[in-house]
């Protein structure tokens, strides 16, 4: 007797995408420029953080989050995972990538360049920043848990396009670098985008996206999501329905050309998602599970530390902001603490079976990081991200670090470091992802 065996069906992906407004309806101070000196004046684009969860077969949940925001910090993303967990639906650590926007016209956090003002808030301005802190991460998790009750079988496909605004800002002169367009140096034009739509093909449910450059189109006093936001907007208004997850990747030394004014960010945050749409309705390559995500957290070493009566001439300073960074260091002295003499780094990397491994850096990354990553790992399969899951500083290369500058070491005083990276942190980092990357997506 003939027995038909009827296939099983193949594993495939879940996913599912949510859209939370994050605006605040009260007065905060804004993230990002030091020369601000009150809460924001109007709210000239609303904010938002955008969840997508997806799934393979029956692994464990990932989840990408984006956030309209200068920088989320550790413990906030660490409290999203613990509010989570308490839910019982919790997200691993490894499988949960938080992306900021970087826009300078956002709220400023709870612990996130602490040291911006060069001096400290009052304590009005405090109980509101800590206030948005508070509601920031109670929209993470509403955004996540909506995108979880939403999820359906689903395909995911993925592409790389260009865009053209950003450009080099480190430009060599006869008095130093200069924060001006360096037409000669190093930018990555990448646009990789992953498409998530529904199984049979017919809904598009999420698309996101990163580009290496700052989001420092505009300096205004107010709310406004700049080139990425626009982008958001753009996109979530051409598809009805879906949700634009929009990142940034290692754009620390990059800038949008031109800027400061609304008619540009404009023009960048509409080309960037024109290009996303062609991509998005031209083939793509697809991207299959298993999803393997890993991290690994190495020690990034400062430089030498000042010493307590370096400390107390600093503190003296006339600028105000290398005074107050001082007083708060000798602060630390006289109540008996410790600075300490490394930042812990946590490096991520996510494997898309054989198609797609996404690399996610914390903080303001320069650009030589994601240009070596794309020749030591496949360049055909990477996809490198910065300002995510924390953003402690600024992380320069090699390179970087030797030429000096701002991003060399100058911005370290903002965020409240003690000093400048010591020699060598970018083959620490390098040696460390490279640690957990798969052989398979090495460069041959």
């Amino acid at each position: 007797m003939a027995v038909t065996l009827s296939a099983a069906k193949p594993p495939g992906w879940r996913a599912g995408a949510a859209d939370i407004d994050i605006t605040p309806d009260y007065p905060v101070r804004l993230s990002g420029y030091g020369s601000r000196t009150t809460e924001f004046e109007k709210v000239a684009q609303r904010l938002h953080a955008n969840a997508l969860v997806i799934q393979w077969a029956d692994e464990a949940p990932a989840c990408i989050v984006t956030v309209d925001n200068c920088g989320v910090p550790a413990a906030l993303r660490a409290d999203v995972l613990n509010r989570l967990a308490a839910t019982g639906k919790p997200i691993a650590d490894e499988r949960f990538s938080l992306h900021s926007t970087h826009t300078h016209c956002a709220p400023m956090l709870k612990g996130l360049l602490p040291f911006l003002f060069g001096k400290d808030l009052t304590a009005d301005e405090q109980s509101r920043v800590d206030r948005y802190t508070e509601d920031l991460t109670k929209w993470i998790v509403e955004a996540i848990t909506k995108a979880r009750e939403k999820m359906e079988p689903a395909r995911l496909d993925w592409s790389v396009g260009k865009a053209f605004f950003g450009l080099n800002r480190r430009l060599p002169t006869e008095a130093g670098l200069q924060n001006a367009p360096n037409f000669n140096g190093l930018v990555d034009r990448a646009v990789p985008v992953l498409r998530v739509k529904s199984a049979d093909g017919s809904k598009l449910i999420a698309t996101h996206a990163s580009y290496a450059c700052h989001c420092t189109t505009l300096g205004i006093n107010e709310i406004h999501g700049d080139w990425a936001g626009i982008t958001h907007q753009e996109l979530e208004l051409r598809f009805p329905g879906s949700v634009a997850l929009i990142a940034i990747g290692c754009g620390a030394d990059q800038n949008p050309y031109p800027r400061r004014e609304m008619r540009f960010v404009l023009d960048h945050g509409v080309s960037l998602a024109k290009e996303i749409v062609r991509l998005i309705n031209e083939p793509m390559k697809p991207v299959r599970g298993p999803l393997a995500c890993a991290t690994k957290e190495v020690v990034l070493p400062y430089d030498k530390l000042p010493t307590p009566e370096e400390w107390k001439a600093r503190s003296a300073n006339k600028n105000k902001y290398t005074a107050y960074h001082a007083q708060k260091h000798l602060a630390m002295l006289e109540r008996g603490e410790n600075i300490p003499p490394a930042l812990p780094y946590m490096l991520q990397a996510w494997h898309y079976g054989d198609d797609l491994l996404t690399l996610n850096l914390p903080g303001e990354v320069v650009v030589d990081y994601s240009l070596r990553f794309k020749k030591e790992f496949d360049p055909a399969r990477t996809w490198v991200n910065s300002y995510t899951n924390d953003v402690p500083c600024y992380i320069p290369s090699q390179r970087v670090w030797e030429e000096g500058g701002y991003e060399g070491g100058g911005a370290m005083i903002y965020y409240g470091r003690p000093t400048r990276f010591g020699s060598g942190i970018e083959n620490i980092i390098a040696n460390g992802m490279n640690d957990i990357v798969k052989p398979g997506f090495k460069a041959k």
